[in-house]
């Protein structure tokens, strides 16, 4: 019995120890699958890389500041066409909506009652100059006779009374002439500035100036413009200040500033204006004054009634420094901007705001100069525990057109689970 046993023992022992190496081989191979996949699909428990943010170092410089208030366009001057004459209206002389010069021809008046009125101030002007010299011969006459005794002095009084009574119906029947002839003008209409005109009032057969002086037509001159724009009373008195300090750009003239107007699709218009101290008004109410700027307008670009932004050019300040408008995080409490250490951390920093200049803030207080200013990231940032240090990359301006970056991280994703069912098709055999 013991020498059958051994013998048996020995003829099994090579076939276990194949079936044992493979149980240990199917063991190790899953494992070897239930093992945690690291970062980017590759197997093994390696630490999660930082992750990048574009970044923007400040740099201190000097920079042009530019206040920009809304404003409003309006005509320099404006001229209503009235009729001054009445009559029934013969003629409209002009094109609608086009420039027209001073004293040019717009409108005619039917001229008939004005030229009958006209003729009969002339026969009562010649009536009374002949009576004036019928006058005055009577009482030349009498002038000797009185002093000879041959007329009472009562009827020499009464000539003399006589010649003044006509020559004062002569100068009158003049002046009724010369109103007549100014009344007889009135019946062409003419343009009492030169500008851009409207459409017309009226139509041709209509009755006009009777009893009121019928508004015909509006004249506008555009050439200047004039902008008008609200500021409070406060910064008024600071631009004034800096006006007279030498801070803003200056135009023509001592008490001028330069501005700049932008127009409703955000182009800049091309002709730079002036700011007028001159026409100042406080109102009651808000606190608001308004100010006038005066912008030329040659080619008639500019339309009374539009709305514009207007940019005071101010001088250039010290050690301000810009960044993007998206790194930038304005609320009711403040401007703040993202700043990285130099061991990635993220910090909150407050700044103060000046103005925007070519899409970027102006920032003239918060910020040191090297300090490294987060751009953009901050949705990688939201899935990230708090406190996640960052790798900072220079953040580089988007190309308006840019080619989109190939899918590098997705085919290896891709591919990692690939390997994961092989050892379960093991495992169930």
């Amino acid at each position: 019995m013991p020498l059958l046993h051994v013998s048996r023992q020995s003829s099994f022992s090579p076939r276990l120890a194949i079936v044992a190496a493979a149980v240990v081989l199917v063991l190790a191979a899953c494992s070897k699958g239930d093992a945690p996949a690291g970062p980017g699909g590759a197997a093994g428990g390696g630490a999660r890389p930082a992750p990048e943010v574009g970044v923007v170092v400040a740099t201190p410089t000097d920079v042009g500041l530019v206040t920009e208030l809304p404003g409003r366009l309006e005509a320099s001057r404006v001229a209503q066409v009235r009729a001054r004459a009445s009559g029934i209206l013969l003629k409209r002389e002009f094109r609608e909506g086009s420039d027209v010069k001073a004293g040019q021809l717009l409108f005619r008046i039917d001229p008939a009652p004005l030229v009958a009125a006209a003729q009969n101030a002339r026969a009562t002007l010649a009536r009374a100059e002949a009576n004036a010299v019928q006058a005055k011969a009577l009482a030349d006459r009498y002038k000797p006779l009185v002093e000879a005794n041959a007329v009472s002095k009562q009827e020499y009084a009464t000539a003399v009374a006589s010649q003044k009574t006509a020559e004062a119906d002569v100068a009158a029947g003049r002046a009724a002439v010369q109103t007549a002839k100014i009344n007889l003008g009135y019946a062409d209409v003419t343009s009492p500035i030169s500008g851009r005109i409207g459409r017309a009032l009226v139509t041709e057969g209509a009755l006009v100036g009777q009893g009121d002086a019928t508004e015909l037509a509006v004249v506008q001159q555009i050439n200047p413009v004039y902008v008008n724009f609200t500021q409070s009373a406060s910064d008024v008195l600071k631009l004034r200040r800096a006006l007279a300090a030498g801070q803003y750009k200056r135009a023509s003239g001592e008490e001028a500033a330069s501005v700049n107007v932008v127009l409703e699709d955000g182009t800049d218009y091309a002709l730079p204006g002036k700011l007028l101290f001159s026409d100042l008004t406080v109102d009651s109410t808000t606190g608001q004054v308004t100010l006038r700027a005066e912008v030329p307008n040659p080619k008639g670009e500019l339309l009374p009634g539009l709305y514009v932004r207007v940019r005071l050019e101010q001088a250039q300040a010290s050690n301000a420094i810009t960044i993007p408008q998206q790194a930038v995080t304005r609320t009711q409490q403040g401007d703040t901007v993202s700043v990285v250490s130099a061991d990635g951390k993220i910090s909150q920093r407050t700044v103060k705001i000046s103005a925007a200049k070519d899409n970027q803030w102006v920032v003239l207080d918060g910020l040191k100069a090297g300090e490294q200013v987060m751009v953009d990231g901050f949705q990688k940032l939201q899935m990230m525990p708090p406190g996640t240090p960052v790798k900072a990359v220079p953040w580089k301006k988007p190309a308006p057109n840019g080619a989109a970056q190939p899918a590098a991280p997705a085919a290896s994703a891709a591919a990692a689970p690939a390997s994961g069912p092989a050892p379960a098709t093991a495992e169930k055999k």
